[in-house]
């Protein structure tokens, strides 16, 4: 969202970059002279919010064109100019394809590019945020003529709305500064007059380990920040061995010389970070944004940059690992599962592949192998993150001496603290109900993968074979028992008939006794209702002749066995089925 729209809507939820993109190729269509691809996109883990998009071979081979400056092999399929329109050569080609997706997407930095944003979800982000930023810091200036633009510093960082310039004062022509601009973001809770507040507060040059703000200015979507330009760049920068100013993409999808710092660089370093998100934490400000490129270091202190983003409401990088994990649900919590990842990669030379860790490589000292795991670990993830002062009484940082013994406050408001509190619970609110979405669909996942798997069939089918059997037993011991019933009762004394008089017998009755070659057996006629045809009942009572009520079976049955055709009328029929000659 752009200084040219509209401020959002109440209630309305701004767009969050780091939710990932999952693409599926669904089918293949074929034109006049080439083949399209209809491809699935959905945004987290909700079905309801997706999208398709249709994309040729040579959009796919334009976007690894773009993504060439990873230093990165992609698996893209190779051209093919004689035979591309095979069926055969299409089912191969989209199966590559689909891999190709898959490999873009699931990489932590080549899934947040502009480039592939753009790819896969072109309705928004087609907009060009560079001349947009330009347009208004250009608008700016012209209010305040003593700034002026240097150089654009173009994908400097990842985040996509977020733009970078180098400008100088006019009133100090050595000095470089850096400015950015950026897009408010989902998790912006503040009111404009409070967060303008806040922004003050971190304008403070005596904070030790803050880099202060210099300037800053924000309107209904965005902010505009000027702040000191470090030529050493950033921690990140020096551990990868890269020059500050070239694309993110260049710099950390496959750095070629990354170390590793000292121990002793890890224990300075990390304590003094550390110090500063207590500071942060008992000031009531949120960060959330911890790593190590938020991270500036000019002789041996280190600073934090970007510290607003919080304030300012846009998604951390690393939301997409914590939200995985309900036990880190707190702005603090945050702050140490990214001091983890940031110890994990000061001290390794890159960041952990995926979390929870387990197995960690040798490390220069035990010390340091023993906080990671209380912070990255399965059992650290699933109980809980340790406290800013639990980390810092640790033996790894709790020798460590600081050139800043005094201690640092920043004195807060009591109304913009309660602001601040009440759009902190707001943005933990927020990321409790993306985690219980996210818990939802695992759990559904699960079910479905145990429901379809092989060893769930088999043991459906063998269930289901036994209650077959049991079905069958039970069938044929209800039988038995009602077999064992009948010659019982046929072997004790004969059934009484019933008192009320025997209604004459159905038609079926009827020609079942006719077809008999002998007496039946005894049987007790209950109380069965006449049948409703007065003829039915005529021609019965001229086969068995009325009887006394109280004579009843065996009435029935002498007349059965004294019953003679001769007294049966004959019927004279017209047989017309002789033909005619």
């Amino acid at each position: 969202m752009s200084l040219l729209e509209k401020s959002p809507t109440p209630g309305r939820v701004l767009l969050d970059d780091t939710l990932p993109l999952t693409a599926l190729i669904e089918a293949s269509q074929n034109l006049q002279s080439h083949t399209e691809y209809i491809i699935r996109v959905q945004r987290g883990v909700s079905s309801d919010n997706s999208w398709q998009v249709i994309r040729r071979y040579s959009d796919f081979d334009i976007l690894n064109s773009s993504l060439m400056v990873c230093g990165i092999s992609l698996p893209l399929p190779p051209k093919k100019l004689i035979g591309n329109m095979d069926r055969e050569f299409i089912a191969e080609r989209q199966r590559g394809l689909q891999a190709y997706l898959d490999s873009i997407t699931q990489h932590p930095l080549i899934c947040t590019s502009l480039f592939v944003k753009k790819f896969l979800d072109p309705n928004n982000y087609s907009a060009n945020y560079t001349e947009i930023a330009l347009q208004q810091v250009s608008m700016f200036f012209r209010s305040d003529p003593k700034w002026e633009v240097q150089e654009p510093l173009k994908d400097m960082g990842w985040r996509i709305r977020k733009k970078y310039f180098l400008v100088k004062n006019k009133e100090q022509p050595k000095e470089r500064f850096l400015l950015s601009w950026v897009d408010l973001g989902p998790d912006k809770f503040l009111s404009d007059k409070d967060l303008q507040s806040a922004l003050k507060l971190l304008s403070n040059p005596s904070m030790a380990y803050l880099s202060p703000l210099l300037f800053s200015s924000t309107s209904e979507s965005s902010a505009l920040l000027i702040r000191p330009f470090s030529e050493r760049g950033s921690l990140r920068d020096q551990i990868c061995k890269v020059k500050p100013r070239e694309s993110h993409l260049k710099k950390y999808c496959n750095p070629k010389k990354s170390q590793g710092l000292e121990l002793e660089q890890i224990k300075l370093f990390g304590r003094q970070i550390l110090e500063s998100l207590k500071l942060l934490h008992d000031s009531g400000l949120f960060f959330g944004h911890l790593h190590a490129s938020n991270v500036m270091v000019d002789d041996g202190v280190c600073r934090l940059v970007d510290v607003e983003n919080g304030m300012l409401g846009v998604p951390s990088v690393l939301r997409p690992a914590f939200t995985q994990l309900r036990k880190i649900n707190t702005t603090e919590s945050i702050d140490v599962f990214c001091f983890g990842h940031l110890l994990y990669e000061m001290t390794y030379g890159r960041p952990p592949d995926s979390v929870p860790v387990d197995q960690f490589p040798s490390a220069p000292h035990s010390a340091v192998v023993s906080v990671l795991q209380s912070i990255l670990s399965t059992d650290a993830c699933k109980s809980g993150m340790p406290t800013v002062p639990a980390l810092i009484q640790t033996p790894l940082f709790s020798d460590v001496k600081l050139k800043h013994s005094e201690k640092l406050q920043i004195k807060v408001p009591s109304r913009l603290k309660e602001a601040l509190k009440s759009a902190k619970g707001s943005l933990e609110k927020r990321l409790h109900e993306e985690q219980r979405m996210l818990h939802q669909h695992r759990r559904l996942t699960r079910a479905q993968s145990h429901y379809g798997s092989e060893e769930e069939k088999k043991r459906r089918k063998i269930l289901a074979r036994k209650k077959c059997r049991q079905s069958t037993c039970e069938n044929e011991e209800d039988v038995s028992v009602r077999n064992n019933n009948n010659s019982g009762s046929g072997a004790s004394s004969p059934p009484t008939c019933p008192s009320s008089p025997t209604p004459p017998p159905a038609t079926g009755d009827v020609q079942r006794f006719l077809a008999a070659p002998s007496p039946a057996p005894p049987i007790c006629w209950l109380k069965v209702e006449p049948p409703p045809s007065s003829n039915i009942i005529a021609m019965v009572s001229n086969i068995y002749p009325p009887t006394a009520p109280d004579s009843g079976r065996a009435a029935l049955l002498s007349s059965i066995q004294t019953f003679s055709k001769g007294k049966l009328k004959k019927a004279d029929t017209a047989d017309r089925s002789t033909p005619r000659f």
